[in-house]
């Protein structure tokens, strides 16, 4: 996609990419293991028979990310508080019962983020932008929305993840994952080297606002005569935006997306429409690793409105879990195996940042970090 192209405008995942060689494989998918570290903090335990202690998987999280950084989330640690509305447009009624769908206004509080657990990287990085809200309707409910800039993600079950966690630990004499386990991993799951090859080709925004998110994982909208459909939904930008040469991102500054967020917003509001696509029979509706084709089976929902950002330390964002099975009476998870997973990573690091007390800002000049798999 060239800088001139609207955002709603994506190629074909795979077009253009060039095989990538078995080194640059595995020099790539450290980078993308430290992403998805950060957008899928899995910490439950379905490895074989026995169960996986949360503070392994925790631990190796921190170690991707240079040390534990306390009172920091280990997933999408780098992020922005920003703050806002729903406008629903009526025509979700007939898909959910949600009072989101209605006509009417819901406030919400949201955060931009960047994956990774390392909340001083830069952000000139070949990892997910994350946008994420949580909406509280008039009776009181509660839902929240996690997503992220690709519509696919490199698995589809919380082992396939582990598994790809353990083998993209960087080496500590190279820096880099050991090829052999790589390889061997690439073998297994021939779905991490395909979602590789997308994630060179799919562009990188230059803005959060430019972005398009999405839920990535499959839910259940049930309407009001109790008629379940599976769906996902992305959030579509009004506004324009470039992307990233992900051959010069190191000359990208350190903070240029929030620097740039935050600038934006200070002329004024920022707008994306709520596109949900309904499944086709054809749709896989529990492997986050797969595209749905249904275009024809869309309906826009309703409008985002972001017209305020803050600093995470202050911010209305900071001690809110954005859990995507926490749902309103109208919308339910579907089978995809990775959504429970989800849930309780969220839980986990929230109960150890906690328990960290409050981290300094997102911006400001990095703490010492504390060694991964230090006594806590």
């Amino acid at each position: 996609m060239s800088e001139d192209q609207g955002p709603g405008t994506r190629p074909p995942p795979a077009s253009g990419a060039g095989r990538p060689s078995t080194l640059g494989r595995f020099a790539l998918i450290g980078v993308i293991v430290a992403g998805v570290a950060g957008a899928f903090a899995y910490t439950g335990g379905w490895i074989g028979p026995a169960r996986l202690k949360s503070k392994t998987i925790i631990n190796a999280l921190e170690a991707n990310a240079g040390g534990r950084h306390p009172g920091w989330r280990r997933a999408h640690a780098k992020g922005v508080c920003v703050t806002g509305y729903f406008d629903g447009n009526g025509a979700g009624r007939f898909l959910s019962s949600a009072q989101a769908f209605g006509k009417l206004r819901t406030p919400v509080v949201g955060r931009f983020a960047l994956a990774g657990g390392d909340p001083f990287a830069g952000d000139g990085r070949v990892v997910f932008h994350s946008m994420a809200l949580s909406l509280t309707q008039p009776d009181g409910e509660i839902w929240r929305i996690g997503m992220d800039h690709t519509p696919i993600f490199p698995v589809s079950t919380p082992q396939a993840f582990t598994q790809l966690q353990i083998a993209g630990t960087p080496d500590p004499k190279t820096g880099k994952p050991d090829p052999a386990k790589m390889k061997a991993l690439l073998a297994a799951h021939p779905e991490i080297a395909a979602y590789l090859k997308f994630m060179k080709a799919w562009p990188l925004p230059d803005s959060f606002a430019a972005g398009d998110y999405y839920s990535i994982n499959a839910f259940r909208f049930v309407d009001g005569q109790g008629q379940a459909r599976l769906v996902r939904w992305a959030m579509v930008p009004e506004q324009t935006g470039g992307v990233l040469d992900k051959d010069k991102l190191k000359t990208v500054p350190d903070n240029l997306l929030f620097d740039e967020l935050r600038t934006r917003l200070a002329k004024g509001p920022l707008h994306w429409r709520m596109v949900v696509t309904l499944a086709g029979p054809n749709d896989a509706v529990d492997d986050a690793t797969k595209q749905w084709s249904g275009a024809d089976q869309q309906v826009e929902v309703g409008t985002l409105t972001l017209n305020a950002t803050q600093p995470e330390e202050v911010g209305g964002c900071r001690d809110i879990t954005y859990d995507p099975t926490i749902l309103p009476k109208g919308i339910a998870i579907s089978d995809d195996p990775l959504l429970p997973a989800r849930s309780a990573a969220y839980s986990k690091s929230f109960a150890r940042r906690a328990a960290e007390g409050p981290h300094p800002g997102a911006q400001a000049s990095a703490p010492p970090s504390v060694p991964a798999g230090a006594a806590q």
